[in-house]
């Protein structure tokens, strides 16, 4: 069973994120702090299970300069400690379907044959959204539940992050040498520590009311 952490640790943590502007260059995440981080990418949920995407985890300083230059120069690409780039897999097909299957049966010892009810499932969900022009968008939302999930878990962690949208994907695609291949980016987040004159820590952070956004029924 889990350790609960303080319920208010929890919202402090989340009150204390910000999307950090300005990143200490100076400072590394530690080893096992960023081991954490990216078992939190490995272990996001997605939509069947079918994980369509890979992280690529970028700490080079060479292609961070050059992945800032698709990133409309912004300076949390070098500034930062790590910086992760959400790549998503497009047009999933079977044979992503056959993998996601094989590691089912490796994992719970499951004979690969008697998944065969599931893999007819996955199929039609596939291929109905395909028919509707719709499958790399529904991929692409998978993507954003492990953005979500990395920044929370860094900011418990401590962490500073900035989710980052306004990049060239095409450019991004290219310096990761994926270009034309199954995976895209999709977005992309830098995590590290905040400068102490990033004038954005210490803004008030602004949200609706809870009563004016959250229902219950």
């Amino acid at each position: 069973m889990p350790i609960a952490i303080p319920p208010q640790q929890l919202i402090d943590a989340l009150n204390w994120r910000y999307a950090t502007k300005k990143f200490d260059s100076s400072k590394r995440i530690p080893d096992d702090v960023w081991h954490a981080l990216e078992q939190s990418l490995v272990l996001s949920p997605s939509s069947i299970g079918l994980q369509p995407w890979k992280f690529f985890v970028v700490t080079d300083s060479a292609m961070k300069t050059q992945l800032r230059a698709a990133s409309y120069r912004q300076a949390q690409v070098v500034d930062c400690s790590h910086f992760v780039v959400f790549t998503v897999r497009r047009d999933l097909d079977a044979e992503h379907v056959e993998r996601h299957i094989a590691r089912m049966a490796e994992v719970t010892g499951t004979a690969p044959e008697s998944l065969g009810k599931f893999r007819a499932m996955t199929m039609k969900n596939l291929d109905q959204a395909r028919a509707e022009g719709k499958l790399d968008i529904w991929q692409e939302h998978q993507a954003y539940i492990a953005l979500g999930k990395f920044m929370a878990c860094a900011a418990v962690l401590a962490i500073d992050t900035c989710p980052m949208e306004g990049i060239e994907p095409a450019k991004f695609d290219q310096i990761l040498g994926i270009a034309g291949g199954n995976y895209a980016t999709a977005v992309a987040c830098a995590a590290g520590y905040r400068h102490p004159e990033d004038k954005y820590a210490t803004m008030k952070k602004v949200r609706f009311k809870p009563e004016d956004v959250v229902v219950r029924i």
